[in-house]
């Protein structure tokens, strides 16, 4: 693989000091603290950042054509508000060792879905999305004791990985690259001693996607849980941590195996069925999702069936 630049080399090595001394300085504060001073700057992030801004807005308009621009510009300001402040609860590691049962409730009808799930034998697929805190999600499960590995992509720079697989390693969470040779073989390997594997599915990114609805149009959406599922017969389970009051609550749901008999026919169903779950938990709490990612951004082709095109989008429970 050809070196990087010299001053590329030289960016990475800066963010990568700058976000490490963050972490150690970031530790020590209260969970009160870091809740107050992540609004705040995620405030002049909105203000400052006028191109992520612009993605926020673009993708609201898409989302929520019927609001005005005004109720659109308050939601995004709202997003990265909560955005930072769940980044700096995470980082406040200290607080959150000692505080995260009472910070991150989970109802016992939510922990009898995963326990139940769990009882058939053959692993979890949990499905989740960048809503809420999803950082603490992996946590409050791996801190339960439950066993449980979370996929994750690489960062640019290996320090900033090893960086971050560190920092939440030491909150229970192990993580599976998705780039690193041996990758597959370690999720299969997880689902097969029972464990559950994490992923988050509610993106645009470079792997493998089928194009499902969300919003109302059609985006590419990761196949990889429903793949991993379907091979090997482990439940699915949906679940978010979403900010209630000043902590959070976790809520869990085991989605079904489609009656599909063709392979892709049953990816195609069960990816929008997750999907579907992912857009209703958003739509309980919009200002807890990621708007400036651009989530529309592969188009379909254009032979994509009719009945899949004007597929219902997702009803807010």
């Amino acid at each position: 693989m050809e070196r990087p630049p010299l001053t590329k080399r030289l960016k990475r090595y800066l963010r990568y000091l700058l976000i490490a001394g963050m972490l150690r300085l970031l530790q020590f504060l209260p969970l009160g603290t870091a809740r107050a001073l992540g609004m705040t700057l995620g405030g002049w992030a909105y203000a400052l950042a006028g191109g992520e801004r612009r993605k926020a807005l673009k993708s609201l308009a898409r989302a929520f054509p019927d609001r005005t621009d005004a109720e659109r510009d308050a939601l995004a300001r709202d997003a990265f508000r909560h955005l930072a402040a769940a980044a700096l609860e995470v980082a406040s590691s200290r607080a959150l060792e000692a505080g995260l049962e009472s910070l991150v409730s989970w109802p016992d009808e939510d922990r009898r879905v995963l326990e139940a799930a769990l009882a058939k034998g053959k692993g979890i697929v949990f499905v989740s999305g960048h809503v809420g805190n999803w950082e603490l999600l992996a946590r409050r499960v791996a801190r339960a004791g439950y066993p449980s590995q979370s996929i994750a992509k690489e960062t640019s720079d290996p320090r900033l990985t090893a960086l971050v697989e560190d920092f939440r390693a030491k909150g229970g969470v192990r993580s599976i690259w998705r780039g690193q040779e041996g990758a597959a073989r370690a999720m299969l390997r997880a689902l097969r001693s029972g464990e559950i594997l994490g992923i988050l599915i509610d993106q645009d990114t470079k792997v493998q996607s089928v194009f499902v609805p969300f919003f109302g149009e059609l985006a590419a959406t990761p196949r990889a849980a429903a793949d991993l599922a379907l091979r090997t017969g482990a439940a699915v389970v949906v679940g978010f941590c979403q900010r209630d009051g000043e902590g959070y609550r976790l809520t869990m749901e085991e989605v079904p195996h489609p009656d599909a008999t063709e392979r892709e026919a049953a990816v195609q169903a069960l990816t929008a069925a997750l999907s579907q779950r992912i857009e209703a938990a958003i739509r309980r709490a919009p200002e807890q999702w990621v708007w400036m990612h651009q989530r529309w951004k592969t188009r379909p082709p254009q032979d994509v069936p009719p009945a899949l095109a004007g597929a219902p989008s997702a009803p807010a429970r």
